[in-house]
């Protein structure tokens, strides 16, 4: 069993499954990079309402093909179907938010439940025809890359790879956008044509989606990603370039996982480990990540507690037994409590930069209260070199505050 997943993991499992892999992958990697403007946007909850919306284009494409063609299973026209009622969903959204008193969670409820009961209905239908039997059309409510062929696959790579080219050929304007349409549009961006082209995307990226993780889950692999990338990093071309790793290296591990289970679900498959990267970031991320906070946390409480030591010891005052141990084991005083040459010289260090902290509550109190960890740390480390020096003139003259 390990060694065929390990087969087709280096894509030693044949040509159509790797060539359904290399699409996957960029899919996911699609999906990410465009998920994170509508993170940003806050517009997360849209691709909801666009991929339920989709449904019943993939219905109205399949009965199309099957009237024009004889087969229905066309992969480009059941794109271009989804592509239209998703279009039409998110018109349906916009129309409903602006022109009645409805918000937008409202809207996007109405237009998914509509759009998606709409499709359900075609969707019997299409079940009662001869052809039914052959239509195939539910990989695209959990998704099925190991029923894609390669002429799909192929179709999905080019359609997602070009969806990441103009994302990143206009990462500057979308992220001006994002972070403040106001500023953008005094720089001359023409943000509603740059918002609707990221909505145009996101749209492209839910219907070339549907046959890899199916219109239920597709919303997950546009959101978990950029949430990964965002424990990561502050930064717009960071974030960018984690969502895009993170959903492709879920996608590439789960449509091999689908290669290796046909019956299992891929969607499912993509979504829970997109799920468990984020997860893992959530906890391990250096910036924002659970340990990193509990870290920070426990080393400011150290740092307080610490300096608290030292401001009782240099007032000749004898400290708890918990502060006594944490001077002791940096050996600022000795086991009978008394304190070392090193500890009286951190004594005087510290009750001189507290005299200097309140001087400057005393000369700047509204920018002391807005200044992080403020007395918590030594004056140098927060403040400018030119204002210390001003303080210690102050402290100086005036004496102590």
């Amino acid at each position: 069993m390990l060694a065929e997943l390990a087969g087709i993991l280096t894509f030693d499992a044949g040509y159509n499954t790797a060539v359904v892999m290399v699409g996957s992958t960029i899919f996911g990697t699609g999906a990410g990079v465009i998920g994170c403007f509508a993170l940003l946007r806050r517009q997360s909850m849209i691709s909801d309402a666009i991929s339920h919306a989709t449904l019943p284009g993939i219905a109205l494409a399949f009965l199309a093909g099957l009237a024009l063609f004889g087969n229905g299973r066309n992969i480009v026209l059941l794109t271009l179907g989804a592509a239209a009622t998703g279009a039409l969903g998110i018109l349906a959204v916009h129309w409903i938010r602006d022109r009645t008193r409805l918000g937008e969670d409202a809207a996007i409820a109405t237009v998914l439940s509509v759009f998606f009961g709409g499709g359900v209905v075609l969707l019997s239908y299409i079940q009662t025809l001869p052809s039914a039997g052959q239509a195939g059309l539910d990989g695209f409510l959990l998704g099925a890359t190991a029923t894609m062929t390669g002429t799909e696959a192929l179709t999905l790579a080019i359609a997602a790879a070009a969806v990441v080219a103009v994302t990143l050929f206009l990462l500057r304007p979308f992220g001006a956008v994002c972070l403040d349409p106001r500023h953008a549009a005094t720089l001359g961006l023409p943000v509603s044509l740059l918002d609707l082209l990221m909505t145009g995307l996101l749209l492209a990226i839910v219907a070339i989606g549907l046959k890899t993780v199916g219109l239920i889950l597709v919303i997950a692999l546009v959101i978990i990603p950029p949430v990964t990338a965002r424990f990561w990093s502050d930064r717009l071309g960071p974030m960018v370039a984690v969502a895009g790793l993170a959903g492709g290296l879920a996608c590439y591990a789960g449509s091999a996982v689908s290669a290796l289970y046909p019956d299992a679900p891929t969607g499912a498959v993509i979504v829970i480990l997109s799920g468990i990267g984020c997860a893992g970031s959530l906890v391990a991320a250096p910036a924002r990540g659970v340990l990193a906070h509990l870290i920070r946390g426990r080393r400011f409480r150290r740092r307080v507690a610490r300096r608290q030591a030292l401001l009782q010891v240099g007032k000749g005052e004898m400290p708890d037994r918990a502060h006594l141990r944490l001077l002791r084991s940096e050996g600022l005083v000795g086991p009978n409590g008394i304190p070392t040459g090193a500890g009286r010289r951190a004594a005087l260090a510290v009750a001189d930069d507290w005299r200097l902290w309140e001087r400057y509550l005393a000369l700047f109190p509204d920018q002391a209260l807005t200044t992080p960890e403020w007395g918590s740390r030594p004056v140098e480390d927060l403040l400018s070199p030119d204002l210390v020096a001003e303080l210690r003139r102050q402290s100086s003259r005036e004496g102590p505050a």
